[in-house]
């Protein structure tokens, strides 16, 4: 009886360390399930979509718009941007649990002909600043 403890103990074992993913397994599938299921609603939003960077463990997220390249839409996303990734983190399509692993995600708000309007690289600092919980006196990137 024993032994058959020993043998099922070590069997749920391997299952459990051969199910166990790795951070760029998960990475992989962040993107994907974001890449299928992602929807982000706003003014002039029209599609979004990741990209995965393994060996830089960061994730491109391209946020993309109907809108103009100007210093005018440039100043409104300068106000609404840090909303936005804030709205990303509590749908989880900006994983709080791959930034605890040290993925970074690069978060790009562009206009119609690909000028960045807004860009912002969210990692441990900036998500604890995003959270409010951020100390040492640091603000967000100004946009």
């Amino acid at each position: 009886m024993k032994k058959i403890t020993q043998i099922a103990f070590a069997f749920i074992l391997i299952l459990v360390l051969a199910s166990c993913k790795n951070t760029k397994q998960k990475i992989q599938e962040h993107v994907s399930n974001y890449n299928i299921s992602s929807s982000i609603k706003g003014a002039g939003i029209i599609s979004t979509s990741a990209k995965a960077f393994l060996n830089d463990n960061k994730i491109e997220i391209r946020i993309e718009t109907n809108l103009e390249g100007n210093e005018e839409n440039k100043l409104a996303t300068k106000t609404s941007f840090p909303n936005l990734l804030k709205e990303m983190i509590k749908n989880n399509q900006i994983s709080q649990e791959l930034i605890e692993e040290g993925v970074s995600f690069d978060v790009y708000f562009l206009s119609y002909n690909n000028i960045i309007l807004a860009q912002q690289l969210v990692d441990k600092e900036e998500l604890a600043v995003l959270e409010g919980s951020g100390g040492n006196g640091k603000e967000t990137a100004k946009l």
